[in-house]
């Protein structure tokens, strides 16, 4: 006869049990439902940031629970009181400045009509919901920049055909437009640590504007004037994503999508503070956009106040577009 070397509970000592427990970051609780008594091991106090010093109810704990959430989460947290079997959930909670992601996962229990009990564990699983919020806006970013690239490329055929004389000539400038923007898209790539000096603002905005730029009878309606300094290898990307988009929407609606608009990019320096001056002209006539704004304008934000810990500001005026852009120069220089 072969011995069974299967596991069962009697293997495991309330040692290594506890052991186990505090290595995968595991909080136990048990909720008396019909007296709204709620128990937790000291992790779980740790976890939620409570004292242990007052009696803990699951009212008291959920005051905790981001102020999106709690309605949800006590909805559900009722729902299980006529429910028996396994649940979960996730959530979010405030500690001070803070905000964790907690799963709660439990058991219901119908053993009798009082004394009514559910137990559980919460887990915290931050790091998780960040991972896959990030993996959310990267997927929205590049779904973003494919669409923009479809418009810019179509923009750039009708700019090409303008000063073109042949089919030969529209090949040949529509081929070096597509490669500078090639060029230019190479900006907005996250730029491998140690992969040398940034190159300076100017020729930033000069190659990744130049696509853009006309030839022949429409050449040079786009003009770069901004102070000679050197951008770091952190803020380049940031830098020429907002570039990138602001080109983009100048394409699609703005001065560059007719033959007769132009485009004057200007800086100044003040203090530690960098501003640059993105003003249309000649285009069609201006409308401010009507409610909280697209894609690309949350992404313009984001991206000027994470990155390059500066601001955004449109003048929305008839005569064209003008983009205030205040950055500063030591997250510029980084």
């Amino acid at each position: 006869m072969t011995k069974d070397h299967s596991f069962n509970h009697s293997t495991w000592s309330p040692e290594e049990l506890r052991g186990a427990l505090a290595a995968a970051g595991v909080a136990l609780w048990s909720w008396q439902v019909d007296t709204d008594e709620l128990l937790m091991d000291g992790h779980g106090y740790e976890l939620w940031h409570v004292s242990k010093a007052e009696p803990l109810t699951f009212e008291r704990l959920s005051e905790k629970i981001h102020p999106a959430d709690r309605d949800r989460v006590r909805e559900a947290f009722t729902a299980t009181r006529a429910v028996v079997g396994p649940y979960e959930i996730d959530f979010r909670i405030l500690v001070g400045a803070d905000v964790r992601w907690i799963s709660a996962r439990g058991q219901g229990n119908d053993a009798g009509i009082k004394n009514r009990k559910m137990s559980g564990i919460f887990l915290d699983v931050t790091l998780r919901k960040n991972a896959e919020e990030s993996h959310e806006l990267l997927a929205g970013e590049m779904s973003h920049r494919v669409k923009n690239l479809l418009a810019i490329a179509s923009g750039l055929t009708k700019i090409t055909s303008r000063s073109s004389s042949s089919l030969e000539e529209m090949t040949e400038q529509l081929t070096s437009r597509l490669a500078a923007l090639g060029r230019a898209h190479d900006l907005v790539r996250p730029l491998p640590h140690g992969n040398g000096d940034a190159a300076l603002l100017g020729d930033i905005f000069t190659v990744l504007l130049a696509p853009y730029d006309d030839g022949g009878a429409f050449a040079g309606r786009i003009r770069v004037a901004v102070p000679r300094l050197g951008v770091g290898e952190n803020a380049a990307t940031g830098l020429a994503l907002v570039i990138h988009e602001l080109a983009t929407n100048a394409m699609k609606y703005g001065s560059l999508s007719v033959p007769e608009g132009v485009l004057d990019v200007s800086g100044a320096i003040t203090g530690d503070i960098i501003e640059i001056r993105w003003t249309e002209r000649g285009g069609p006539e201006v409308e401010k956009p009507t409610g909280a704004g697209g894609y690309g304008s949350k992404l313009l934000h984001r991206t000027l106040a994470g990155n390059l810990g500066g601001t955004l500001e449109h003048d929305w005026s008839k005569e064209g577009l003008l983009v205030t852009l205040r950055i500063s120069g030591a997250r510029l220089s980084s």
